[in-house]
């Protein structure tokens, strides 16, 4: 039986709920390519079935922020699937700050082994400094999904050098996530 992963690419084409934007890019257009990157690798091995929250450049979810990530969530607890990732940029008024970073709901769920496992081969396939795992049950995503859910904060969008990595080899944010899933998965 095929592992069913959910992937979130965070934030809409425009307003309501478009992304972070930073060094002339916008976060909605680095995670949308990412994300499709990503899916074809998931796809490409018979372990696993995926499922794009936005699988066109210009779908747009939701009517306002709250009804965007409802919808998401929504899409994949009716779809039934086993892992839920979110993907997004990172932003930070200090332009220095870097690297990557995850949240799960809780210490003890499934998702914060994921997101250890996705930081390490991430931080490896980028080159770019691993910030570890935090809990936040706070956010939408991470609390009303039905299956353990991760929200990966790529890198940050308003440092020069993140900003150019993710939207220059976007590959290689897909590679590492994938190879991170693998080793969680033992694959």
């Amino acid at each position: 039986m095929a592992i069913k992963i959910y992937i979130d690419q965070g934030h809409n084409p425009q307003n309501p709920n478009a992304g972070a934007e930073g060094n002339g890019l916008r976060e909605q257009d680095i995670v949308f390519r990412i994300g499709i990157l990503l899916g074809d690798l998931l796809r490409a091995n018979p372990n696993f079935e995926v499922r794009l929250s936005r699988p066109t450049p210009d779908t747009q979810i939701g009517t306002s922020n709250t009804t965007s990530l409802r919808a998401r969530v929504s899409d994949a607890n009716a779809w039934g699937a086993d892992w839920f990732i979110s993907l997004h940029t990172n932003a930070s008024e200090i332009a220095s700050a870097t690297g990557c970073e995850a949240f799960a709901f809780s210490r003890t769920s499934p998702a914060f082994a994921l997101g250890e496992d996705i930081l390490v081969a991430l931080s490896e396939s980028t080159g770019l400094r691993n910030r570890g795992m935090q809990v936040r049950s706070g956010l939408y995503v991470l609390r009303k999904t039905t299956m353990p859910s991760l929200l990966v904060e790529l890198g940050f969008i308003s440092n020069p050098r993140d900003a150019a990595l993710m939207s220059g080899s976007p590959e290689l944010f897909a590679d590492g996530i994938y190879r991170g899933i693998l080793n969680y998965f033992d694959l």
